[in-house]
């Protein structure tokens, strides 16, 4: 069994007064999101029931603030439904907002959409997306699961982005800044699993799970009208578009630069694409705009077959710059032809090691490398790549691919930045301490030790004795009522 290397982070909301919990559905304070947002001020959690919710919702102006975020939320074990309609919920100059626990399914357009109302001067900000899930949409042209326009500081993570339009990406960002995509899963994709274009810029994607992604499972970049760019001025479709420590299992090609710059694919796994391993393209030929150039392919095993080598494994389009690509310490395995001889030519090549088996190990719906495979040792220190697909810390140097195959450290729970814990209790005393809280309202969060929510709710003492299994390990918690933080600490269930 792979002992993974992971850090407890305390997670807490801010202390709030005179937040309130406001119920939507139909046994609810309010029928529908838009009804009830005419009463939620920051610090508030909309907390939706457990059951098919009307769709079509566009809420426009709904602010949080830096200490006082509002929560869209419902049950994780039995999550509210948005089922049908054009998009389900579209959210216009929003800002300090987070969504959990939620589940699209069947949208004709986009299923959640969050974008700047068309004011790129101000767009939507501070959104955090998580433990949603998307089961598929009701189109085929360029429709997309989550499409976001004009949306700065956000992150996305563990999410499902299942069953995309056949035109369309399961997240779709056009003209975003300062986000983060990671540990969600993507399956079956249309054109894209991500796309990133339209001026978007800084973004990490890492630690995600991608298969049978479509043509391009991520597209750092695009081709996007003039008027839709964020800001209008930028002259680039992508720029340090980061992506790392994640596995590609399929798709047409798993990675495609088109108009990119500057941007980053290090440490990855793609597994047996259909075409080619990576796309360098250029669609976008307004006047003034940057060529695609200066992109780093570095530390990834490329293991494909026959079929995945056109060019030689790297499609090169033309109005391109790829002299300046840094194609550094990658390893390339054709698992049919024993004398390949080597990845496209013209590019730059340095360090790479040619048609070595990486001794790929099936683990669970992923692949691993151990300390046997070539790729051990022989990839290059990169300071924000710092762990892998599952949470090891990568060595100096590091492996090659998505995961580090000789750990150093493993198994070890680091509990330094753990701050305020005072409390350990087996989770029978956990259960016994919340049975025992005097009837109120209070907030529940419990983290398992990846950092993933396990539970987000208001404190329901009879479905926490009967119904919640923690599998043994370890588990942070905190409880709030209105006013103050009443209790956190550790809970170790074994």
């Amino acid at each position: 069994m792979r002992i993974k290397l992971l850090v407890l982070v305390l997670i807490t909301l801010p202390i709030i007064i005179n937040a309130k919990t406001i119920f939507v559905g139909s046994s609810g304070d309010y029928p529908d999101l838009i009804t009830a947002f005419i009463n939620v001020k920051p610090g508030d959690t909309v907390f939706l029931m457990s059951e098919k919710h009307k769709v079509n919702q566009h809420l426009q102006n709904i602010k949080g603030e830096p200490d006082k975020w509002i929560i869209i939320t419902s049950n994780p074990r039995n999550p509210a439904l948005y089922e049908g309609g054009s998009t389900a919920i579209q959210l216009s100059d929003v800002s300090y907002l987070k969504i959990s626990n939620i589940v699209f399914s069947g949208q004709t357009a986009n299923g959640l959409n969050i974008d700047d109302g068309g004011t790129y001067e101000s767009p939507a900000h501070h959104i955090i997306i998580e433990n949603c899930s998307w089961l598929g949409m009701n189109a085929t042209g360029n429709n997309d699961e989550l499409k976001m326009s004009g949306v700065d500081n956000f992150e996305i993570s563990l999410c499902n982005f299942d069953n995309g339009a056949a035109g369309g990406s399961l997240i779709d960002m056009v003209g975003c800044h300062q986000g983060k995509i990671f540990r969600n899963n993507f399956t079956n994709a249309g054109s894209n699993a991500i796309q990133a274009k339209g001026g978007s810029k800084d973004i990490d994607i890492y630690q995600n799970f991608f298969q049978n992604c479509g043509q391009r499972s991520v597209n750092i970049g695009g081709s996007t009208g003039l008027q839709y760019f964020r800001p209008l001025e930028a002259k680039h479709e992508a720029m340090n578009i980061r992506i790392f420590s994640n596995q590609f299992i399929g798709s047409v090609a798993p990675i495609a630069f088109v108009g990119a710059t500057q941007c980053s694919v290090i440490n990855n796994l793609l597994y047996m694409p259909s075409r080619w391993l990576v796309r360098i393209l250029q669609e976008n030929l307004s006047e003034g705009f940057v060529r695609c150039s200066f992109n780093t392919f570095a530390n990834n095993i490329c293991f494909f077959n026959n079929s995945a080598n056109n060019e030689q494994g790297i499609n090169i389009g033309s109005n391109t710059l790829p002299n300046t690509f840094d194609f550094s310490n990658n390893l390339w395995f054709n698992s049919e032809n024993p004398n390949w001889n080597g990845p496209n030519p013209s590019l730059i090549h340095s360090n790479s090691i040619i048609n070595q088996n990486p001794q790929l190990k099936k683990y669970d719906h992923t692949y691993i490398i151990d300390a046997a495979s070539p790729a051990v040792a022989k990839g290059k220190k990169f300071d924000f790549v710092e762990y892998d697909y599952f949470g090891e810390k990568f060595n100096n140097p590091p492996s090659i691919g998505a995961n580090e195959g000789n750990p150093t450290i493993s198994g070890i729970f680091d509990f330094s930045n753990v701050i305020e814990i005072k409390n350990f209790l087996s989770f029978s005393d956990f259960k016994k301490f919340l049975a025992s809280k005097e009837e109120g309202l209070f907030l529940l969060l419990i983290y398992n030790i990846t950092g993933s929510e396990f539970f987000n709710g208001i404190l329901d003492t009879q479905l926490i004795l009967e119904n919640m299994n923690l599998v043994n390990g370890f588990y942070i918690y905190s409880l709030f009522n209105n006013t103050n933080t009443v209790h956190k600490g550790i809970i170790i269930n074994y």
